[in-house]
């Protein structure tokens, strides 16, 4: 089946030579003025497979014939080539920004008229194929999302999961009393403390189902507790880098702690920049008829790796970021300038505490 496109020129002689170049390709429809193509349009312009557009036209010139199909929204379904004598730059330069896809130029070249037109339904036909497979792609993920929100509510009425909920909760509240005990200790002790401050976190019923059915695990309360070991995260912020592996011995060599996993980000950082020592501890909890060990991920950062992670996350969620490659080498670079600033500090403090002793 062939296409339908419109030729929209005051000239007739114009009308009927791209006629007669396109019409054993094409279904031609023609209009001698904008009033006549707009009419046109509205009654099949779902059926367009292009429009050629004379510029200077009487009635409605070609610049309002775009104005209205912008505002009827088919300027994004239906091509525009401009049919034009005219090689005025700045002319160009307003069509191209009001959405026109190329230009015809008069006198007419057969073959380069067939094939502009060609390139531009193809362009067209692929941008909408596109489209279709992206809003196909977010109403699955749409679907995808509501099922996990269906069975996160389901979780959260389950008995066996608010259970297992608590006992982490138990678990993260174990590790910080273990730590705030050795802050208070070098506090009385050094008269200094080795971290800033603690910050946990329980990960939600959709956040477990989202990860769990992605790793292809059948979704149980027991493959919960088996093969998650981020359910209870602690974050611990430090000052110094020195603290960070100083706290981790003193956390794991307690003889309740078993150090199940370590990934030294800080040694070894992820490409992106980011710095952090995460450890996988199993922590015993004492419930009313068991003792029970329960995994906790453990990160430690200096506060300059904390900040640098919140706002790289941050950036990293945001849409329709212009030069994201830009914007990772600049991110890549402040962690590296962090990290040095880190262990800057770290020297002036040692040299501080000599000093004083």
């Amino acid at each position: 089946m062939r296409s339908r496109i419109m030729v929209v020129d005051d000239a007739e002689v114009n009308r009927e030579l791209l006629r007669e170049i396109l019409e054993d390709e094409y279904i031609v429809d023609t209009a001698e003025d904008g009033e006549d193509a707009v009419r046109k349009l509205q009654g099949y312009h779902s059926e367009m497979a292009a429009l050629l557009l004379d510029l200077q036209m009487p009635k409605m010139d070609g610049f309002a014939v775009i104005g209205e199909m912008e505002r009827n929204g088919w300027l994004q379904k239906i091509p525009v080539l401009i049919i034009s004598s005219m090689r005025a730059v700045e002319i160009e330069n307003k069509c191209f920004d009001l959405g026109v896809s190329d230009f015809i130029r008069k006198p007419f070249d057969p073959s380069i008229v067939k094939n502009r037109i060609r390139n531009a339904v193809q362009l067209f036909g692929y941008k909408e194929q596109l489209e279709q497979k992206v809003e196909e792609q977010t109403a699955t993920l749409k679907k995808q999302n509501q099922i996990i929100e269906m069975q996160a509510e389901k979780l959260k009425e389950a008995v066996p999961f608010n259970k297992l909920m608590m006992q982490y909760q138990a678990a993260i509240m174990e590790i910080e009393t273990k730590l705030k005990v050795l802050n208070m200790e070098f506090s009385q002790e050094y008269n200094r403390n080795p971290f800033e401050s603690i910050k946990s976190r329980l990960k939600t019923p959709e956040s477990i189902f989202e990860k769990m059915a992605r790793k292809g695990y059948p979704i149980t309360v027991e493959n919960m507790e088996l093969l998650l070991s981020d359910v209870a995260g602690v974050r611990v912020i430090c000052s110094f880098p020195d603290d960070i592996y100083r706290l981790k011995e003193l956390l794991i060599k307690q003889d309740d702690i078993v150090l199940l996993r370590e990934k030294d980000y800080i040694k070894n950082p992820k490409t992106n920049g980011y710095r952090s020592l995460h450890l996988i501890v199993n922590v015993p909890i004492f419930l009313s008829n068991e003792k029970k060990y329960m995994k906790v991920e453990v990160q430690f950062r200096t506060i300059a790796m904390d900040f640098w992670a919140s706002l790289e996350h941050k950036l990293k969620y945001k849409k329709n970021v212009d030069n994201p490659e830009e914007i990772g080498r600049q991110l890549r670079a402040c962690a590296e300038s962090s990290a040095e600033l880190d262990y800057r500090m770290q020297k002036i403090r040692n040299k501080i505490d000599k000093s004083k002793g």
